[in-house]
């Protein structure tokens, strides 16, 4: 596919979402319930959900797609944003909780703790929680990256590895003594940055924020993969050694690309938390990596946009498909991957391409013709 072709498409997908962003919001404060054009609060956040989840696969395809590193714990950095923004809005309760103490949150009232731990210092500045937001999943990446790429642990043992780590997570937050909420987590949130959390203006205004952050972090992302850097770490996922040879430090390159696609989840996360109202350490089950996984071969990897079809065009069927039969949506999941997998290896955008490139070539020719 030529360049025009495939800046045309990448042109359709900003569109597409700055539409979504901006006349959702508009739809919904702007129109009455009782209009056509009327978005209910309750669609504006199924929808800004979706949104964060084209985020979180955006950061996928950036290690999977372009770097050939199959991360199966992609939802750990998500989770550890996610609770960053959720420790965020837990102080903001204050003595508004069940147990009216100003200065713990509920379930650590619960627990007889006496004082806050250290490490939640801080978190009722909205500015200190968003720093974490992409500090703790980036340097938790940073730290698993470095060991990780500098013993030159690749394919499908670094999935694994992956794997382990979100699930070591996952039962490391269910523990009440770990300081996070347990089983339940955190929820209950009241406001944020002291507006009232459920308004449906604060919901329309959540939306605008994650779709401005999706479509910034998509114009970073086509910026990085079409920079010497983005070319360097493409020429890795397809000639390792290659590169290696030329005198490049291949592991300083993923390790790079590894820790930013972390931080983009955790900013994932933190739009997500406040839109859906809890965090919980579900978020870290290994099932919800996978999915990820999954969204992003539908709609086709290494392109970024496939990314975000694959994203929505899935949470959107799962949407539907859990209230019409929720015992078989794991299956259909599963099978959706298959016939991906066999018929689709390049997911959606592979197969649009190849229906774009005849009518364009035919075009071409045309002109070519005319001329």
């Amino acid at each position: 596919m030529n360049i025009f072709t495939q800046d045309k498409t990448y042109t359709t997908t900003l569109i597409t979402l700055a539409a979504v962003t901006l006349l959702i919001p508009f739809c919904n404060l702007m129109t009455t319930e009782n209009s056509v054009l009327h978005f209910s609060a309750y669609s504006v956040s199924l929808i800004g959900k979706y949104l964060t989840f084209a985020l979180l696969g955006l950061s996928l395809d950036m290690v999977w797609g372009y770097a050939g590193i199959l991360v199966l714990g992609q939802g750990a950095f998500f989770a550890l944003g996610g609770y960053a923004m959720g420790m965020y809005l837990m102080r903001q309760i204050g003595s508004r909780g069940v147990y009216g103490n100003p200065d713990l949150p509920d379930f650590m009232v619960f627990l007889n703790w006496t004082e806050l731990p250290w490490y939640w210092q801080g978190f009722e500045h909205f500015g200190f929680a968003m720093l974490m937001v992409l500090l703790a999943p980036g340097l938790l990446a940073f730290v698993f990256g470095w060991l990780a790429f500098r013993s030159r642990v690749t394919g499908v043992y670094l999935s694994i590895i992956t794997q382990a780590l979100t699930y070591a997570l996952l039962l490391a937050f269910f523990r009440n003594e770990m300081g996070f909420g347990g089983n339940n987590g955190l929820t209950d949130f009241k406001d944020i940055l002291g507006f009232n959390i459920q308004s449906e203006a604060v919901r329309s205004l959540l939306l605008l924020a994650t779709g401005l952050s999706l479509i910034a972090a998509l114009l970073l992302c086509r910026w990085i993969v079409n920079s010497k850097l983005g070319r360097v770490v493409t020429a890795i996922r397809d000639q390792e050694s290659r590169v290696r040879f030329l005198g490049y430090r291949v592991e300083l390159f993923k390790l790079w690309v590894f820790v930013f696609a972390a931080m983009l989840a955790g900013l994932a996360g933190a739009l997500y938390v406040p839109q859906v109202g809890i965090i919980n350490p579900s978020e870290f089950s290994p099932l919800n990596s996978l999915e990820i996984v999954i969204w992003v071969a539908v709609g086709g990897r290494g392109t970024l946009y496939g990314a975000i079809i694959g994203a929505v065009l899935v949470n959107y069927a799962k949407t539907v498909l859990t209230g019409l039969m929720p015992d078989a949506w794991l299956f259909c999941l599963g099978a959706v991957f298959i016939l991906v997998t066999l018929l689709l290896p390049d997911g959606i955008v592979g197969l649009l391409r190849r229906r774009i490139k005849p009518v364009t070539e035919a075009t071409a020719n045309t002109a070519g013709q005319t001329v």
